[in-house]
């Protein structure tokens, strides 16, 4: 049985819908029976097969790739979020499309019981697994959409999105969204595709084989620079991109 209180404690952040969420399967379902179509890579998250292989085979195989060799491993990917976002323990921290939860509990080391670490995602079946291999404590699950984030304004401290941006059909709506949660000084860390200057065929036979949205080197960091952010940072690998900043 999950412990609930974390749930609790998340509902109070929650932009108040009908019919209340339901939490039978151990996270908050704000989406019920809905099932949003999305493109090919979104159903394919939303599968009951990949959540099984994702962090340990699928994540790794593919975005290491596109990493390159000299990229972090997901380990160091992990780490490298944590410095960026300089969690204090009582922080808030929301994990936007959570996936099955490990860098929701990566997070969630920095953080004690007076703090709180949610994760957002739109499959089921990615959620399950999160709940299943999450212990009780200061960590809770969303089932909602993470482009249109169903919590209050200035909820959180500290936002997270890894290997999600390039996959939803609104980004930059997204990246609004994020900033509307976050307090003033709430910090954002996000892990996104890359277009490699001047190989133009390259990204696009990157983009048609993955079925994601490459992001060009300024696109991600002038979007958080005309929401509100300052000290924004951009650390790139191959046709990857981790990108954070501060909102003033």
């Amino acid at each position: 049985m999950r412990d609930l209180a974390a749930l609790d404690r998340i509902r109070e952040l929650l932009i108040p819908v009908l019919p209340e969420p339901t939490s039978d399967p151990g996270y908050l379902d704000l989406l019920g029976e809905k099932s949003p179509a999305g493109s090919p890579a979104q159903r394919l998250m939303r599968s009951g097969f990949l959540p099984r292989i994702y962090e340990r085979f699928w994540r790794p195989a593919l975005v290491g790739a596109m990493k390159g060799p000299l990229g972090p491993d997901t380990g160091q990917e992990e780490a490298l979020v944590r410095t960026m976002l300089a969690l204090g323990p009582a922080d808030l921290v929301l994990d936007v499309a959570c996936g099955p939860g490990n860098v929701t509990r990566a997070l969630a080391r920095d953080v004690d019981d007076d703090g709180l670490v949610v994760g957002i995602d739109a499959s089921a079946t990615m959620l399950a697994r999160a709940v299943r291999d999450t212990p009780a404590g200061h960590i809770g699950y969303v089932r909602g959409d993470a482009v249109d984030l169903p919590f209050r304004p200035a909820s959180f401290d500290a936002v997270s999105c890894l290997a999600a941006l390039y996959l939803f059909d609104r980004p930059f709506e997204a990246l609004a969204g994020m900033a509307r949660v976050l307090r003033p000084g709430g910090r954002v860390a996000l892990m996104t595709t890359r277009r490699l200057p001047l190989a133009g065929p390259v990204n696009d036979l990157a983009g048609a084989l993955s079925g994601v949205r490459m992001f060009g080197d300024r696109e991600v960091t002038g979007a958080l620079a005309r929401l509100g952010f300052s000290g924004v940072r951009q650390k790139t690998y191959g046709l990857m991109q981790f990108v954070s900043g501060r909102l003033t």
